[in-house]
């Protein structure tokens, strides 16, 4: 949360923010605020009044810039200061919310080391109930595609999709362990993978077509586990 909003400060049209200031500017923005059972967490609220109280414009939107090295293709997202009230009033969370997210996570923590052999994004926007519904065969190949951007697999590693049920914009999240055949479903409402049917058939297809492009062997069916 903090690292997104330090992305966020940079939309100021005076100069980007250093990232060591931000912690005490969080600091500065404490005082006379609550710490309420039930509510809002202080560390949100202060997050919320530096946003609220910075010199950046609402309506001002930034182009960010994806390498290939995040969602395996280049592209663009745009995001806006408007955007961080998702968080802060914990309504439906976009998909540039949640990419973006993701990016600066890559680009601070992952790009350059070996973290980036060991864990892989999917793209939210172009996976989802909604395009499984109108072309499986186009997702599952989005994802046989995804996977061989990233090499050899050979070695462990986990490949994250968040993932939009279309259910009132709830969102689950699917990480695929290709080496061993083993999927975890992490999910903050009860139930499984069983509510999402279509999700599971597609990313089975996708994980079963990318290990015959690679040629190797199915010693055993993919198991999925709730997290």
């Amino acid at each position: 949360m903090v690292d997104l909003l330090s992305l966020k400060v940079e939309f100021s049209p005076v100069g980007n923010c250093e990232k060591g200031s931000l912690g005490r500017r969080i600091h500065r923005y404490s005082n006379d605020i609550p710490t309420t059972s039930g509510t809002k967490s202080q560390i949100m609220m202060r997050l919320e009044k530096m946003v609220e109280e910075s010199d950046i414009m609402h309506g001002a939107i930034r182009s960010v810039d994806f390498d290939e090295g995040v969602f395996g293709i280049a592209h663009s997202e745009i995001i806006a200061k408007e955007d961080m009230q998702q968080l802060f009033e914990h309504e439906e969370l976009g998909i540039a919310v949640i990419h973006t997210c993701i990016w600066y996570m890559y680009v601070t923590l992952m790009r350059g080391t070996e973290l980036c052999n060991r864990f892989n994004f999917t793209a939210a926007s172009r996976i989802n109930t909604t395009f499984i519904t109108k072309n499986p065969t186009s997702v599952k190949n989005e994802l046989v595609d995804r996977f061989m951007a990233a090499g050899d697999n050979t070695t462990p590693s986990l490949y994250f999709l968040p993932f939009n049920s279309g259910n009132g914009g709830h969102w689950v999240l699917v990480a695929m362990d290709l080496s061993r055949l083993m999927v975890y479903y992490l999910d903050s409402l009860s139930g499984d993978w069983s509510k999402y049917p279509s999700m599971k058939k597609t990313v089975d297809a996708a994980i079963l077509k990318f290990r015959s492009k690679k040629n190797y062997r199915n010693r055993k069916d993919i198991t999925w586990v709730r997290v």
